[in-house]
C-alpha cells in the first residue's frame, strides 16, 4: 500500500504506518480477516471441520455449520469494515464482542454435551478473548469520542 496516491493527489500512509498508528485496531482488523476465512471454509469443508472438532458430521450438522460460517462471513466482514473506517462504529465493535461471547458460550456449551471434542475450547478461548478486545477497543473508542473526539452534542453521531 506504500506509494498509493489518494484523490487529492497526496501520498496515503502504508499499512505499516496503519498497524504502528493502533496496534489493538490492527490485531482486531487480523482476527476479522480470520473471521471470515474460517467462516468461508466452513461453508464448503463444514463437514471436515466437524470432524476436526470431533462432531458428527452429518448433513443436518453440515448444513447448520455451513449457516454458523455464512454469518462469520457477515460480522468478521462488518467489523473489518469498521475497523478500516476513519471512525469505526461502536455499535459494531459492541455487536462483534456480543457475537463473539455468544459462540464463545454456544462451543463451551456443545463441549459439555458432547458436541464437540475438548480440543473445540481452544475455539472458545480464541472467540472469549475477541470479545474482550472489540469491549476495550469499544470503551477505548467511546473514551476518546467523550473527550472531545465525536461524540455528545454538535458532533453529529449518538453515544
Amino acid at each position: 500500500m506504500s506509494g498509493a496516491v489518494g484523490p487529492s493527489g497526496a501520498a496515503l500512509p502504508g499499512i505499516g504506518a496503519w498497524i504502528a498508528a493502533d496496534r489493538l485496531r490492527a490485531v482486531l482488523a487480523a482476527i476479522a480477516v480470520v473471521t471470515v476465512f474460517s467462516g468461508a471454509v466452513q461453508i464448503p469443508f463444514g463437514g471436515a471441520v466437524l470432524e476436526l472438532l470431533g462432531a458428527e458430521p452429518t448433513t443436518a450438522a453440515r448444513q447448520l455449520f455451513a449457516t454458523v460460517g455464512m454469518f462469520m462471513v457477515v460480522v468478521g466482514g462488518l467489523l473489518l469494515h469498521t475497523l478500516l473506517r476513519p471512525q469505526p462504529a461502536a455499535e459494531v465493535l459492541l455487536w462483534s464482542g456480543v457475537q463473539k461471547a455468544g459462540a464463545c458460550a454456544a462451543v463451551a456449551v456443545g463441549v459439555l454435551n458432547g458436541v464437540f471434542a475438548p480440543v473445540a475450547l481452544a475455539v472458545a478461548a480464541f472467540d472469549l478473548a475477541t470479545a474482550a478486545l472489540c469491549l476495550i477497543y469499544l470503551r477505548r473508542l467511546v473514551y476518546l469520542r467523550g473527550a472531545g473526539g465525536g461524540y455528545g452534542p454538535g458532533s453529529g453521531e449518538r453515544p
